[in-house]
């Protein structure tokens, strides 16, 4: 059975509640922007392809409530101007990945151009920006399996030798189905993998402070019965030293890669960037297209996102006796000296020098004979506008 993160039909949208699993799977609904907002913001939804289909399937909720109960405002303008203030409050749910940003500026430019029309009404402005959101959720998947094939060709044409013909695949956080609209991104390379019969092995890091391996990723490949193995983050180095492991790849999503390759994602890629160059280890970073964002020139340009120091100082799940009965209880304990200073930002750059490739549902991009990413050519006969 396929997991389904987000679940959307005629203007009825639930996402399942990430801060419940793996213990619960519940879906909540999402009725309007600010339903949206409060999702993303308090992390029930993540993950940047993700929380910019939420973000504009909230919203397309939120309009169809108003079409069927007349309630639209009376002009093209004004409903123009609806959308475009509440998309702007989205977007300020979380500053650091690109791709909702982006959604929202491709969705403003929609309703701006058909504002400006003639013959405009309320009701083709809305109707045209449901349409738009909805189209989201269907072309990522479609994205996301593209990334997964050319993820997995490229693997095992550069990353596995004559001797070994299967790949050892090292992840970090999570970018499977719980992080976009279906398949995902590097974990979708570690199902395509899977699904072509060359996949050996996947790792999955905890990823603290958050648990999103732990919590999420394990979760994913315990579904799809993928043999797989969790480890903290700390011991990275040491399966890398490891020879008769012999991990292939790391393979590590994007929130924002700027224009010259330096990518901003989880905290901790960087991290394990640095030990798979030491280690002689591909290292690939998986993306759409929408998370490129040539705007920002290099990594120095990107809003890093610092989260609450709760996050580092407790951990929440349910006390060992509650995870045999019905009545599954989530409980919060403390795991740090109280009054200790907290740095907690929830992403780190990438140098581009660090990274091996670029997958996207266009092509991997290697670097240039001058050791350079020359990002614009993924969008030749193709606009991000």
């Amino acid at each position: 059975m396929v997991l389904q993160a987000i679940r959307y039909s005629n203007g009825e949208l639930a996402i399942i509640d990430q801060l419940r699993l793996p213990y619960v799977e519940e879906y909540i609904p999402v009725r309007t922007a600010e339903d949206g907002w409060h999702a993303i913001k308090e992390m029930r939804v993540r993950g940047a392809p993700a929380i910019a289909i939420v973000a504009a399937l909230a919203l397309a909720s939120e309009i169809h409530a108003l079409l069927a109960e007349n309630k639209l405002p009376a002009t093209a303008e004004e409903v123009q101007a609806v959308i475009t203030q509440k998309l702007q409050y989205l977007v300020t749910s979380r500053p650091t990945a690109v791709n909702l940003g982006d959604a929202a500026r491709k969705l403003e430019v929609l309703v701006g151009e058909l504002a400006s029309e003639i013959k405009a009404t309320s009701h083709g402005i809305a109707t045209a920006f449901i349409r738009a959101a909805e189209g989201m959720l269907v072309k990522d998947v479609d994205d996301n399996k593209k990334i997964g094939r050319n993820g997995a060709d490229w693997i095992v044409t550069n990353a596995l030798d004559a001797v070994k013909s299967r790949a050892t695949i090292l992840t970090h956080c999570n970018t499977g189905s719980l992080a976009t609209s279906g398949y995902g991104t590097a974990l979708g390379v570690i199902r395509a993998l899977a699904s072509n019969g060359t996949l050996h092995h996947a790792y999955c890091t905890e990823t603290r402070p958050y648990n999103q391996g732990s919590r999420l990723t394990a979760f994913e490949l315990v579904h799809d019965n993928l043999p797989a193995t969790l480890i903290t983050d700390s011991m990275a180095g040491a399966l890398l030293a490891k020879p008769e492991i012999g991990v292939n790849a790391i393979v590590v999503g994007a929130d924002r890669v700027a224009a010259n390759g330096d990518t901003a994602n989880k905290i901790g890629t960087y991290g394990l960037a640095v030990l798979a160059k030491h280690h002689g280890v591909k290292f690939l970073v998986a993306a759409p297209l929408t998370t490129i964002d040539l705007a920002t020139k290099s990594g120095n340009d990107i809003i890093i996102e610092e989260r609450p120091a709760s996050e580092v100082t407790k951990l929440r799940g349910p006390c060992e006796e509650d995870s045999v009965t019905s009545g599954l209880v989530l409980n919060t304990i403390r795991i740090a000296a109280e009054g200790i200073n907290v740095w907690n930002p929830a992403f780190d750059v990438t140098p581009s020098t660090l990274i091996d490739g670029i997958i996207t549902e266009v092509g991997v991009v290697e670097k240039g004979p001058d050791d350079v990413f020359n990002l614009n050519v993924l969008f030749q006969g193709c606009s991000k506008a």
